[in-house]
């Protein structure tokens, strides 16, 4: 671990007025909140900061639910909103994301703001050792793309990056249409999270639309028919401590055994959370039947590009939606 200034501002304001930046690896001063990601990747030499500025006890970390829907606070850890009565009665794909990410200590530590800008699990991102890694260094090069890629991004790709984002929750929010409100020195401001991650296009090591001196705040989930009856797969190497393989992220709207409405997101498979609009149209006004559901997912598939060893993943992706479409349909 390299050398770096601690900063301990009093207040939020202080910390904004530092001007640190999440999520990339050219910024001179970062943010640190829970630091599970964080001291990691300080440890490993992939983020080397002239300056930290710690957010400890400066974010909202209460979780409040109401007829309007949820809202958390940056700083709630995951391990609170997990078994959050409100969240496992109302939104249990968001409790079931949580439970499925990490282990019970992470989650003791983790915050949800922290969650949401967590850096990809690619292994060339996470080993200096491989010079070529645009994430890491803008204009390196991208050596999954003709390296191991198993676990890589089949969904939203580009020349320069195919690092699949690593986040369980952030599927789950995306599937119920959540936002977050970031604050910053000039105010605050509202981006739905669908739009919050960014494409890598040409610029992979810029993987937010947070600017300089601005963090999350908290995150916003709005109540909705679907919301109740939501359900999480996670398809995985191990049955704990582990990163999607392939997610799913489901919320359906019934009448009776026709889905009315279906939200689907999925994890594992894009450079960003991965809603498909196409599929949750198709479901719209169809039965629970398994030959219709698999036409929906078929989906899915298009514009997927697999890089060899991650092809799976194409297929795995249209049936994990199956399963987990079948598995919140099938509840009460």
């Amino acid at each position: 671990m390299h050398t770096f200034i601690l900063e301990r501002p009093r207040d939020l304001a202080a910390a904004l007025a530092f001007h640190a930046q999440a999520g990339r690896n050219d910024a001179p001063a970062e943010y640190i909140a829970g630091g599970t990601d964080m001291v990691q990747l300080l440890q490993e030499h992939v983020r080397r900061p002239e300056r930290l500025v710690s957010l400890a006890g400066l974010l909202d970390g209460h979780i409040e639910a109401g007829p309007q829907g949820l809202r958390l606070g940056a700083a709630a850890t995951m391990a609170d909103v997990a078994v959050h009565p409100a969240v496992v009665e109302q939104f249990p794909v968001i409790s079931e994301a949580l439970l499925n990410s990490a282990s019970p200590q992470v989650r003791n530590q983790a915050t949800m703001g922290g969650n949401l800008l967590q850096r990809t699990r690619c292994p060339y991102f996470r080993d200096v050792g491989y010079a070529a890694c645009n994430k890491r260094s803008p204009g390196s090069g991208c050596s999954a793309i003709d390296g191991e890629n198993r676990w890589h991004a089949v969904v939203g790709t580009s020349d320069d990056c195919i690092a699949a984002n690593p986040s369980d929750l952030a599927v789950a929010l995306v599937a119920l249409e959540a936002g977050v409100e970031l604050r910053g020195a000039g105010g605050q401001r509202f981006v739905p999270l669908i739009d919050f991650h960014r494409l890598p296009g040409n610029t992979p090591h810029i993987e937010s639309v947070l600017e300089p001196g601005e963090v999350i705040a908290a995150i916003t989930v709005p109540a909705s028919s679907t919301a109740r009856r939501s359900h999480y797969l996670k398809v995985r190497d191990r049955a704990s401590f582990e990163f999607a393989v392939v997610s799913a992220a489901v919320a359906l709207d019934m009448d009776g055994g026709r889905i009315r409405a279906a939200r689907v997101a999925l994890g594992g498979v894009g450079t960003k959370p991965w809603r498909v609009p196409k599929v949750e149209a198709a479901l719209a006004g169809g039965s629970l039947d398994p030959a219709v559901l698999r036409r929906a997912a078929a989906l899915a598939a298009e514009g997927a590009q697999g890089r060899g060893h991650n092809d799976f993943k194409i297929e795995l992706m249209q049936r994990a939606i199956v399963r987990a479409i079948e598995t919140a349909g099938a509840r009460a």
